[in-house]
């Protein structure tokens, strides 16, 4: 399938230039408040953590503050753990579940380890439900040095200004219907390269890195969330989005090469999440619950690992 002479933006076989992307960003339309329905939800989060303004998105006559959130008790001979939600915007169980853990979860551990919440990477991407920001730039690809993602960049500035060694970094995320129907086309229009379509794989799975996989921590978050949601099966050949999978519910991509969020440190243990939202067998709810409870299993993992 030529997914590239699909879209109804650019010419077939030409990358684009400006012109198409203002063509792309003028149809995009505002759908939720990230004001509403995230900002709001940190007054809600208890004084066990505090917020901090790592930066600021100007986006024409939009603005978009930008919030971490940090153990208010922090002690320097505590681990330190990194999660991370709503790289791309349009994934909502991961800036809801990293709001939930914040708000609920992460005060059972925080006698054991100091943690940094950040719950909207990309809030234009959360309001318009977009996976790339305005300037048609995926910010998922985009977490290496002189960034073209403001999102991305302003992440890595806030997480290198720390000088923290984190243990563990776990990104939430999603893969939804639209990867096929409307971002991948995207994507191949915008690149002038066509672009593979796969199934989407019905259920959760995790993306490993390749180059530190922790076979065993990975397993253990799959366990975890099995008792919470159903986990995606391989397809019938052992892939998952055209990847081989490594165990049961993982795969594994080159983090840092292909400029992944969950690569931006040098914590040992790091995973990605991915949530099928329009599974039949799930709800809104349900896929919140999935991304607590993979944060939870990689703290389990951890305190065995560590003990």
């Amino acid at each position: 399938m030529n997914t590239e002479k699909n879209y109804p933006i650019g010419v077939s076989g030409q990358k684009w230039g400006s012109k198409e992307v203002v063509e792309w960003r003028e149809i995009q339309v505002i759908k939720r408040s990230y004001q509403d329905c995230v900002i709001k939800k940190f007054k809600a989060i208890g004084d066990h953590l505090i917020t901090i303004q790592y930066g600021e998105l100007l986006y024409g006559s939009m603005t978009y503050p930008l919030y971490a959130l940090k153990s208010k008790h922090w002690r320097n001979d505590r681990p330190t753990i990194l999660v991370t939600g709503g790289v791309h915007g349009y994934e909502t169980s991961g800036v809801h579940g990293a709001i939930r853990f914040a708000s609920d979860t992460v005060k059972h551990y925080l006698n054991q380890y100091n943690f940094i919440v950040i719950p909207c990477v990309s809030p234009w991407g959360y309001e318009t439900i977009n996976r790339w920001n305005p300037d048609a730039i995926d910010p998922n690809r985009s977490f290496y040095s002189q960034s073209p993602a403001q999102e991305s960049a302003l992440v890595m500035d806030f997480i290198d200004s720390l000088g923290i060694e984190f243990v563990a970094h776990i990104d939430l995320h999603e893969t939804t219907n639209t990867d096929n129907t409307e971002f991948r086309p995207a994507l191949a229009a915008r690149d002038a390269i066509e672009q593979k379509q796969w199934d989407i794989p019905d259920g959760f799975y995790l993306v490993g890195d390749t180059t530190k996989p922790v076979d065993n921590f990975q397993r253990t978050i799959i366990h975890k969330v099995q008792s919470v949601t159903h986990i995606a099966p391989a397809d019938s050949q052992q892939r998952l989005i055209g990847e081989s999978i490594t165990q049961f519910g993982v795969i594994n991509y080159a983090a840092r090469e292909l400029g992944l969020c969950m690569g931006m440190t040098d914590a040992p243990y790091v995973t990605t999440t991915e949530v099928y939202p329009d599974s039949l067998l799930v709800d809104d709810e349900n896929c919140v619950q999935a991304q607590v409870a993979a944060i939870c299993g990689a703290i389990e993992y951890l305190n065995l690992s560590l003990s």
